[in-house]
């Protein structure tokens, strides 16, 4: 996923949900609906959560310095996690308290056409802000199924709006429902009991989003594809005895950090030492262009009869 189809899909998510907010809240203060209220604070959220996104996007470009030597890249993995808890606690909280408030003291809804013709708006706007969302989410995922591209996904700023876009359709779905519910049976409640299950969806939505970009902010390593290919390269150099461990870490969507320890063989030099690790690394570069630096260790495997593998330092190398 490019950074340039991230930024497309967000700027079209804003501009969506910036013209539904506005016409939900109109449509609200003239019916007096629970439902179209809540939907009305949940757009109002998306709005603001992607402006943040943006923000996180923006950030994460800056350059390296020498406070962040490694970059901003998280920064768009810290602000992916406040969304989720704005998600949570304004979307989802919100919601609850309205729908809560109006089953426990019902009012009657006003001109029930307008909900409708505000939620078929609304429901076209964000089925195109979805369906963007969904075509860039898909060019990403490769072979993979959707729970599983998410969980593998370096990027969250793609899934967070595909998650709030699936979640601002069920709930235009559900607020449809609770409008139409009122307004045939006569049951007021009905009306804050879809401004309840809205914010239900919106807290279950918040929680995934939090768990999956939680592992990003804390540290991920690449996928598994990216670290064995690293191994097979640097294995497949004469004078490497053994790969100790491959450690790699994203440091942003578009940037891995490595770290080798390679056993080299006792009867090499130095300096045949210094060119395999030159080689090794401009090869991992090479290869794979989300690789940005990367450090080699030459290290001695120790193996005790009960313990296990050590590794005494002889040698550090980096690129």
């Amino acid at each position: 996923m490019s950074a340039s189809g991230s930024t497309k899909v967000i700027f079209a998510a804003l501009i969506g949900n910036t013209l539904i907010a506005i016409t939900k809240f109109i449509a609200s203060v003239i019916t007096g609906s629970s439902a179209m209220l809540s939907e009305a604070i949940h757009s109002l959220v998306d709005t603001g959560n992607q402006g943040l996104l943006l923000y996180g996007i923006k950030r994460a470009s800056k350059p390296a310095d020498k406070d962040y030597p490694f970059g901003y890249g998280k920064e768009i993995y810290f602000w992916s996690f406040i969304v989720a808890i704005l998600i949570f606690a304004l979307g989802a909280g919100v919601s609850i308290y309205e729908g809560i408030r109006h089953i426990i003291s019902p009012e009657p809804i006003k001109n029930p056409f307008i909900n409708y013709i505000v939620l078929g708006l609304a429901l076209l706007f964000e089925g195109v802000a979805w369906y963007m969302a969904f075509k860039e989410f898909q060019k990403g995922k490769g072979k993979w199924g959707y729970i599983k591209a998410v969980q593998r996904a370096k990027d969250p700023s793609i899934f967070v709006v595909l998650f709030e876009d699936s979640a601002a359709l069920l709930g235009l779905l559900v607020a449809f429902l609770g409008v139409l519910l009122t307004q045939v049976t006569g049951i007021l409640w009905f009306d804050g009991l879809a401004s309840v299950i809205i914010g239900l969806i919106l807290a279950g939505i918040a929680i995934w989003l939090a768990i999956e970009t939680k592992g990003l902010l804390i540290g991920e390593s690449a996928n598994s594809e990216v670290n064995q290919a690293i191994h097979t390269i640097a294995a497949s150099y004469s004078g490497v005895d053994h790969i100790n461990e491959v450690l790699t870490l994203h440091m942003g969507p578009g940037f891995i950090l490595v770290n080798i320890s390679i056993d080299f063989a006792d009867n090499i030099s130095a300096t045949e030492v210094e060119h395999a690790i030159a080689a090794i690394g401009q090869e991992i570069k090479s290869k794979n262009a989300l690789v940005k630096r990367i450090f080699i260790e030459a290290e001695r495997r120790i193996v005790h009869k009960d313990s296990p593998v050590q590794a005494a330092k002889k040698d550090t190398g980096f690129l």
